[in-house]
């Protein structure tokens, strides 16, 4: 039986770089994670040791820093997508390239009332992310979030669920419902012109939207509407995955104190936890292709 080589790629996980643009007396800052990862014809490299058309991963990391001084980083998706098409069309070897991005967000200090023009404390409720893959398919961009911490203290239920002789949960009509959301939305078609930053914000706030009002009988059913305001909102957006650990808040027993809690003091608990995923995918819409499975790691 022949074992031949599988698929691979290769390249520089999380260059941490800040770019400060000092034009005037008031700086900004964009401080930034990327990674970068390269396919091609690199068969030689992992059969034979060839290095001859590998681009290293330092000079990858390299061309991050250097992209992130000649082009713009605001907003991420077109660093991204400038960098990615750099790799591709400069670099022979390389068929494909993907660029995933986090940012951190800054916020500027203020003096004696007065923003000051060059002093920053970090903030920020959650990570932006991107992923731009640029391909013999096109640019695909992924826009998204992580570690958006939210939580409503009702208006979310869980009963009538399965049971059987192992179940110990108590069912509710009205429960505190938290969690760490992680979106990724994948923007199909023409990307160049696209207001990125509109649309984080946008998809952001509507998520946070159907998360407040919606009354809740499940996370699951909570996840399913998000993504699909979403995605009723954005027509260049074909599809849109969430994944949600569900943050218990469980109602401390007061009756060995004596006392009632009507809904007012809660133990979180951090493990173990619900992990509940959803996506919500537009009919008709273009292949995601390599868009969701080319990432720093072979998935």
């Amino acid at each position: 039986m022949a074992i031949v080589l599988g698929p691979h790629q290769y390249g520089k996980a999380e260059t941490r770089l800040v770019r400060i643009v000092r034009d005037d007396a008031r700086h900004e800052i964009t401080d930034l994670n990327v990674t970068t990862a390269m396919r091609g014809n690199f068969d030689a490299a992992y059969l034979e040791g060839d290095q001859s058309a590998v681009l290293p991963t330092d000079t990858q990391k390299n061309s991050a820093y250097v992209w992130a001084r000649t082009h713009p980083v605001d907003p991420i998706e077109e660093y991204g997508l400038s960098l990615a098409r750099h790799f591709v069309d400069d670099v022979e070897p390389i068929d494909a390239a993907r660029i995933e991005i986090e940012k951190f967000d800054w916020t500027r200090v203020a003096v004696d009332g007065v923003e000051h023009d060059h002093t920053w404390v970090r903030s920020g409720q959650e990570i932006r992310t991107a992923a731009i893959t640029v391909g013999s398919d096109g640019a695909h961009v992924i826009q998204g979030l992580k570690d958006l911490v939210i939580l409503k203290s009702t208006g979310s239920a869980f009963k009538d669920f399965l049971t059987d002789e192992f179940t110990t949960l108590a069912p509710t009509d009205d429960r505190v419902m938290a969690t760490s959301l992680v979106a990724k939305w994948r923007v199909s078609g023409e990307v160049d012109g696209v207001d990125w930053n509109a649309m984080y914000a946008g998809v952001r706030s509507i998520m946070i939207e159907r998360f407040a009002n919606l009354h809740s009988l499940a996370l699951q059913q909570t996840l399913w509407h998000m993504g699909r305001a979403a995605l009723e909102a954005y027509p260049q957006i074909a599809e849109i995955r969430l994944v949600a650990p569900n943050k218990h808040h469980f109602l401390v027993d007061f009756a060995r104190f004596g006392t009632r809690n009507d809904g007012e003091v809660f133990h979180a608990d951090d493990r173990p936890y619900g992990l509940i995923e959803a996506s919500a995918i537009r009919e008709g819409a273009p292949a995601a292709g390599d868009a969701w499975r080319f990432s720093a790691g072979l998935a």
